[in-house]
């Protein structure tokens, strides 16, 4: 047997369900305004962002890095603008301050090294403290055998971000790569504000 076209309502079929469809009693008229209220408040798309039309052959602009490739943390350090004194920063950078107190994250997962950088850093602003050194090391290497690149050094790179968030970030001044002979790339100059 074969489906055809639906033949549609005769009129007398077309009566008989407009008087049903008029005096049925919807089950749950609560849930059903519930779920028409839903559909009106909801929110609206977001406008998708267009993409770009390319042939074969074309030259590609540029845009944004992803996440992924982006700068790394000691081109971020060195390009953030210098908040302490200059001359000071200078000295900092050549290694002729002399850090008052260092911390030592070497081995620690993230979930260790966080509240002991937090106490630590809190601590010496506390004692009035003003250069403080923060050693994180600079990462084991590691053989990748995944499709997703692992990062080199967790810690040298989410430090940076800790110092930069949450309450630490009012008492800190300027964040720096430390010089060779106070760990070099595996370490951080922590510049903290003074007390008021």
């Amino acid at each position: 047997m074969t489906r055809g076209k639906p033949r549609g309502l005769r009129p007398d079929e077309e009566e008989l369900w407009d008087k049903v469809r008029h005096s049925a009693v919807p089950l749950h008229p609560s849930k059903r305004k519930a779920i028409k209220d839903a559909i009106e408040h909801r929110k609206p798309k977001q406008p998708q962002v267009p993409v770009p039309k390319f042939r074969v052959g074309e030259a590609a602009t540029a845009t944004a890095m992803p996440n992924s490739f982006s700068p790394s943390i000691s081109d971020r350090l060195a390009s953030a603008p210098i908040q302490m004194d200059s001359k000071n920063f200078g000295r900092m950078k050549k290694g002729r301050l002399s850090p008052e107190r260092r911390v030592d994250l070497h081995g620690m997962t993230l979930a260790q090294a966080h509240p002991v950088l937090s106490g630590f850093i809190l601590d010496a602003y506390a004692a009035g403290n003003r250069l403080v050194l923060v050693i994180t090391g600079k990462g084991k290497d590691k053989p990748d055998e995944g499709p997703i690149p692992v990062r080199r050094g967790v810690l040298k790179h989410q430090v940076p971000h800790w110092l930069n968030s949450g309450p630490l970030k009012p008492m800190i001044l300027q964040v720096s790569e430390a010089h060779l002979k106070h760990g070099g790339t595996g370490a951080y100059y922590v510049y903290l504000r003074r007390q008021r």
